[in-house]
């Protein structure tokens, strides 16, 4: 077994919108600083992801010193700037939580609304650390717009054993999973086992569960198409289900922040029996 390492980082600033892959990130108590503290909302205030709109794999966000600039092939790329506190805020809804944000303005409501080809808003949690606190575990936890969890960690290993498992020529790459954190070094699935891990100069950070998939796995996040419908969620679902559903990467939260980077060393502090089989015992 070589050394378990930082594969790859990953954020995603707008929720639902196309990823980036830094060289480093800072932890933060609620995720990688700059991940997904922006939504798009519908007219009612609810959120929107590529579960319904796969047009949003096309938007990437590239951020800037006064907030972000929205970017799509074949349209002029729209800058936006924090809101104020003069901006209006908004209640919106991230699944069962209802959260305070501030609006991002009509000029950034009308390029998406162009962009994805329905009626939205784009909102911003301007104070991470108050806006959404999540009882996760024994803790109450600060989460920035992410869909339960500040970070979802990935085993590159799984990855390619659920590759070598798919049909011919319908491999997936990990861009699928839209995870935070990407290690490697380790056998597939060990990550069941991981309870805590130190990463880096000393973030710490702690597993609680197995993260259930969707049919977001299925969109290609360059394309915005769906090259093998019902994959990789068929091939997982044959050796990777529960009843919570089918489970790839672990949802953690954060023990100790920090800054980590690509190449970084991580050592896992603690382990235990399978988190998967875990979930299958709750549910028996």
């Amino acid at each position: 077994m070589s050394e378990l390492r930082v594969a790859s980082l990953h954020i995603y600033p707008v929720k639902g919108l196309h990823g980036l892959s830094p060289p480093t990130a800072m932890v933060s108590p609620w995720g990688l600083e700059g991940d997904r503290r922006w939504m798009v909302v519908d007219p009612d205030g609810r959120f929107i992801t590529q579960r319904t709109c796969r047009a949003m794999a096309l938007v990437t966000p590239i951020p800037t010193a006064e907030g972000l600039t929205l970017t799509r092939a074949r349209m002029r790329p729209c800058p936006v700037r924090f809101p104020d506190q003069e901006s209006p805020m908004a209640l919106v809804t991230v699944w069962k939580d209802q959260v305070q944000a501030r609006d991002a303005g009509e000029t950034a409501a009308a390029w998406l609304e162009q962009a994805l080809g329905q009626p939205c808003r784009l909102v911003w949690m301007h104070r991470p650390e108050l806006a959404r606190i999540r009882q996760l575990g024994a803790e109450a936890r600060p989460v920035s717009f992410a869909d339960g969890y500040p970070l979802l960690l990935a085993n590159t290993a799984s990855l390619e054993d659920l590759n070598a498992r798919m049909p011919a020529g319908q491999g997936v790459p990990m861009a699928r999973f839209r995870a935070n954190i990407v290690l490697a070094g380790q056998q597939p699935w060990a990550e069941d086992g991981w309870r805590r891990l130190s990463i880096g100069g000393g973030v710490v950070v702690r597993v609680l569960a197995p993260c259930s998939r969707c049919v977001v796995t299925s969109i290609d996040q360059n394309t915005a198409q769906v090259p093998a419908v019902g994959e990789p969620l068929a091939t997982l679902a044959g050796f990777r289900r529960t009843r919570d559903g089918v489970m790839f990467a672990q949802n953690a939260v954060v023990e100790k922040g920090g800054l980590i980077s690509v190449g970084d060393t991580a050592c896992v502090l603690e382990e235990g029996p399978s988190n998967l089989l875990d979930t299958r015992s709750k549910q028996a």
